[in-house]
């Protein structure tokens, strides 16, 4: 039964790996704010916020409904994390 166990969580936890619509760590997007915003606009994320602070560019987007979060080094312009924004406070439970 564990055999069969380990791909079902291996599997789910490829998931959110994929969800990441032309994103990839190390992809270059770019060091300016412009530059960053064309770039994801172009792969089709609408750049809901922008940060910048402490040599990292944070870039809220969203693709179809699903928040992300994406983080540029300032120096080199390549992707160094992704996230996926969880936006459930549990104020409407």
């Amino acid at each position: 039964m564990n055999t069969l166990i380990k791909p079902a969580i291996l599997a789910g936890l490829l998931v959110p790996a994929t969800a990441f619509a032309g994103l990839e760590l190390g992809q270059p997007l770019g060091t300016t704010e412009e530059g960053i915003r064309a770039a994801l606009t172009d792969m089709g994320y609408t750049v809901e916020e922008f940060e910048a602070e402490e040599g990292e560019i944070e870039v809220d987007v969203t693709l179809d409904g699903v928040a992300y979060e994406v983080e540029v080094a300032a120096d080199t312009g390549h992707i160094i994390a992704m996230e996926l924004e969880d936006d459930e406070d549990g104020d409407d439970d």
